[in-house]
């Protein structure tokens, strides 16, 4: 073990949430990772020569691969430049990872059944809450349980009974903003659906409880907050961020299984989708799995989309004025007389379920556009099967696939002038040309909930104010370019002002 080596690692700990680590301490805690770092590179170097070995990503410090973490569009497209090559691979220690891109490769990568979600997701992004046998190590049959939940609780009549709940919290949240103001809408908009996924995906108990809600919130952003390089490679490590989170599953665990307890012992049936849950006579550990994982995936991706596409129709009014003569025609046909003068949730309630699917052209452009360009995903899979093979090149068994959604969602072959926000754009004939909502074998279970959730709050939001894109001082300002590194823009970067609207909330 070299001087520089120990260095170098040290450096990575502490640029993880360690700081204040003495070098002794360090040694005791980075030497096993060395070690493990020695023993996949000599595994590596007595490899014999393979064609179907996809290049080797250049350098093996702790340190080159850190960007996979935090800057993962520039780490994937410098990889995809060191290496001269459309897939390429490297390791997390002793973990195998592939990138993947191309036409060829998408198509194989979104249809290969053993390509598991679940725990690509779980291992290389950190960010699901982890509790053994809840969010984790859960066995196949638990997860197709959830996801049948899931599903029945996307069916007509339960997604019929919410869609009033969801439009009464997001209209008693604006109706607090006042007549007019400024405010940061990935704040104030992710506030609202973070507020409706906790209402679609657990109970009454908590959505009905502001204070309980915001806790929640802040717990899920320490979460998301915490995840670091080191908590993702060496969670084993008690480094400070690890035991924030840590910490905060724990509370979270605490909430969701005291709302459970206190069903149960009330007695009291509500219509929720913890009484849903309860009526399967699931095992605990589906229930509090469904609520807390479920959670993860639906407040950080509705979220987004929301945000992102209110923040694009304050700079394109043309767009906000075809959306919001829809809408009002939408509400025209479906008021009953007698309501003209009600509530504005209300009005939104009576449009039927079917309508918001089926007659919505404008609304689902947007939608689509949006999801296109600021979602800045990264489908990551765990290959539970075979070694498979991808465009020619072996993804072993074990080892990682990963697939940017950038690679065909900013493909100026397919969308010309990738970065703008154009929601006119043809439908593409290019083979999963679209995966907004994932593609193959593993689309979004949750895409139906998802996108009635984006369409009710939108509605809300367009009818009941005008709106613009300002900078931090109220003075228009040019709309921001989404940056493929993160979900969301620096916080107090983005702007909207807005004035009521002379519709009543």
């Amino acid at each position: 073990m070299n001087n520089s080596a120990l260095h170098d690692a040290r450096l990575a700990l502490i640029s993880t949430g360690a700081p204040y680590l003495t070098t002794p301490t360090c040694i005791a805690i980075i030497v096993p990772v060395l070690l493990l770092v020695f023993a996949s590179t000599l595994a590596h170097s007595q490899e014999v020569e393979d064609e179907t070995k996809p290049a080797k990503l250049p350098g093996s410090s702790l340190l080159a691969i850190f960007p996979f973490f935090n800057r993962r569009f520039d780490f994937i497209n410098s990889g995809f430049r060191l290496t001269g090559k459309n897939i390429f691979q490297f390791n997390l220690l002793r973990k195998t990872v592939v990138i993947v891109s191309g036409e060829t490769a998408r198509t194989e990568f979104f249809s290969n059944k053993y390509f598991d979600l679940t725990e690509g997701v779980r291992i290389l992004s950190g960010a699901i809450p982890i509790i053994k046998g809840v969010t984790s190590g859960s066995q196949t049959k638990r997860i197709a349980t959830i996801h049948k939940r899931l599903q029945a609780l996307q069916r007509n009549e339960p997604l019929t009974r919410l869609m009033p709940q969801m439009l009464d919290d997001a209209q008693r949240m604006m109706g607090s903003w006042g007549q007019s103001g400024q405010f940061d809408p990935f704040e104030k908009i992710y506030e609202v659906t973070f507020q409706t996924t906790i209402r679609s995906l657990s109970c009454c108990e908590i959505a009905d409880d502001p204070v309980m809600v915001a806790r929640l919130k802040k717990l899920y952003d320490k979460l998301e907050n915490g995840t670091t390089p080191a908590t993702i490679l060496v969670p084993w490590i008690p480094t400070p961020a690890m035991i924030a989170k840590v910490w905060a599953t724990k509370e979270i665990y605490d909430i969701v299984t005291a709302a459970i307890k206190q069903r149960e012992e009330s007695g009291i049936e509500r219509d929720d989708t913890l009484q849903m849950l309860l009526e399967f006579k699931d095992e605990k550990l589906i229930v509090v799995g469904f609520i807390m994982g479920l959670l993860v995936a639906g407040a950080r991706a509705t979220g987004s989309t929301a945000c992102w596409l209110l923040t694009f129709l304050g700079g394109h009014h043309d767009w906000r004025d075809k959306l919001r003569e829809e809408l009002e025609h939408l509400i025209s046909i479906h008021t009953l007389l007698g309501d003209e003068d009600a509530s504005l949730s209300r009005r939104l309630s009576a449009i039927p379920l079917e309508t918001w699917e089926s007659s919505t052209p404008v609304l689902d452009c947007l939608i689509r556009e949006t999801l296109r360009l600021a979602q800045t995903h990264t489908a990551m899979r765990r290959n539970d099967g075979p070694d498979a093979y991808i465009d020619g090149k072996r993804v072993p068994a074990g080892a990682f696939a990963v697939y940017p959604f950038s690679d065909v969602h900013l493909d100026a072959a397919i969308y010309p002038e990738p970065y703008k926000f154009d929601p006119s754009r043809p439908l593409t004939t290019t083979p999963l040309g679209y995966i907004g909502w994932g593609g193959g074998q593993t689309t979004c279970p949750g895409q139906r909930l998802a996108r009635v959730e984006l369409k009710l709050i939108t509605a809300m939001f367009v009818l009941g104010f005008d709106h613009e894109f300002v900078d931090k001082k109220g003075a228009p300002a040019p709309l921001p370019t989404p940056n493929w590194n993160e979900v969301l823009p620096p916080r107090g970067s983005c702007y909207l002002r807005y004035s009521r609207t002379k519709v009543a909330l």
